[in-house]
């Protein structure tokens, strides 16, 4: 069977989601235009409101309605202790452990030379400045631990091996093969507390 334009664009549109295939996509469409009209109207103004007014802090590229998102304008926050994720996702579950009071920077992705991502593409750039400017004591490099994230942990290990900086790695707790996103909390505090010192020789 085939839909009328606008509802086959708005399948297609739905499937920009991850996980959500042509036949989830469909029921979704299917569902708001027949039952859920109001709520499908107020998620298109959220989904736009949001898509126009949230970018990226400055200083650690998480997102953000504001130049500085909360965490990195809170003075109560320790700014010698940066933790390095993938994703905004890894800030939430972080701080949903309640162990960290530090900064983050945010990568947006991780190496992936495959899919031509390198590292001007996750802000390698910026941290280094960052770590140049001499306010950081220590990083915690908390990429995942995916043959990716190992990567991009090895390869920011290089990039700052040679200034005044400690580098720690989150150490047992995450599972092998994990993402943080679905680690919980006391887990995560447990990696955390017991990462390691990272070689630099």
């Amino acid at each position: 069977m085939s839909f009328s334009p606008l509802i086959e664009n708005m399948v297609e549109s739905l499937r920009c989601l991850p996980g959500v295939g042509r036949k989830t996509a469909q029921r979704m469409a299917l569902h708001l235009l027949e039952r859920e009209r109001e709520a499908g109207m107020a998620l298109a103004e959220a989904l736009q409101a949001a898509l126009e007014g949230v970018g990226h802090c400055r200083q650690c590229r998480n997102f953000s309605e504001q130049e500085l998102c909360p965490i990195c304008a809170d003075a109560k926050r320790d700014g010698t202790t940066v933790c390095v994720v993938e994703s905004p996702a890894d800030v939430v579950a972080v701080e949903q452990s309640g162990s960290y009071r530090g900064l983050y920077f945010v990568l947006m992705g991780h190496l992936s030379p495959i899919d031509g991502i390198g590292p001007e593409d996750i802000g390698l750039d910026l941290l280094q400045e960052r770590v140049r400017s001499g306010s950081i004591d220590e990083l915690i490099l908390a990429t995942n631990p995916t043959v990716e994230g190992e990567a991009t942990a090895f390869y920011l290990q290089d990039l700052v091996r040679d200034e005044d900086v400690r580098i720690s790695r989150i150490a047992h707790g995450v599972p092998l093969g994990g993402e943080l996103e679905y680690v919980d909390g006391s887990t995560l505090a447990h990696a955390l507390s017991g990462r390691r010192a990272v070689d630099q020789g």
